[in-house]
């Protein structure tokens, strides 16, 4: 194969931050439901929900094939896509916690904040705000995108002194003491389904935690 032949397959750049907000910014108001279609991205197989179908669908959307590798989503930066709903009296909240990243006994114990997936994985967010109007996900507009960094210190020590209490509980009590009573920001819990091959457990931002990115 010739240099120009290996030009041409060449993987396309990486789309920024800023280049995605821009693009998701189009998608405002407009529902996911018809282009989970257009992208044979299934919602419903079996009487059973994908759950991620929303975020996948955002993915495609940015041009991204859908992965649940340990890395950042694109590069430098992290996609999460949330579902928010209304209350009794009209407003937005995050109608669950947020799935961050899976870990293992081994990491935790081995590495600290700065150099674990949670801080590769919330240091740089993009995080698109989904209305889930009800359990058959007959439709879901897509509400807004907003960019989160670790810059707040407060939240950033709030994050650190979670891990640390995480770590110590890991270490001096073993893995299987963890669970989701454990941190005021960030909670360790179980996992099933695929993501339990790495060792089951994974960082779930707590809602209240969402909403405060949100802003709501």
């Amino acid at each position: 194969m010739t240099d120009q032949q290996l030009h041409l397959i060449e993987p396309p750049a990486a789309l920024t931050r800023v280049e995605a907000v821009e693009k998701l910014n189009g998608l405002v108001g407009q529902d996911l439901r018809p282009l989970a279609a257009q992208f044979e991205i299934t919602v419903w197989k079996n009487g059973n929900r994908n759950k991620g179908w929303a975020g996948q669908v955002v993915e495609k959307y940015l041009g991204q094939s859908p992965n649940s590798e340990q890395a950042a989503d694109f590069g430098d930066w992290e996609l999460k896509v949330v579902p928010l709903t209304l209350n009794s009296v009209g407003h937005l909240r995050a109608k669950e916690s947020m799935a961050i990243t899976m870990f293992t006994a081994e990491e935790i114990e081995e590495q600290a904040f700065e150099e674990s997936h949670l801080f590769d994985k919330l240091n740089r967010l993009l995080l698109v705000a989904r209305l889930y109007c009800d359990s058959e996900e007959s439709e879901s507009p897509l509400l807004g995108v907003v960019a989160f960094d670790l810059t707040d210190a407060e939240i950033y020590q709030q994050i650190v002194d979670d891990y640390e209490e995480i770590r110590w509980l890991v270490r001096n009590e073993g893995i299987h003491a963890v669970g989701g009573r454990v941190g005021k920001l960030i909670q360790p819990r179980v996992k099933g389904g695929a993501g339990a091959g790495r060792g089951g457990h994974g960082f779930y931002a707590r809602a209240g935690f969402v909403a405060k990115m949100f802003g709501i």
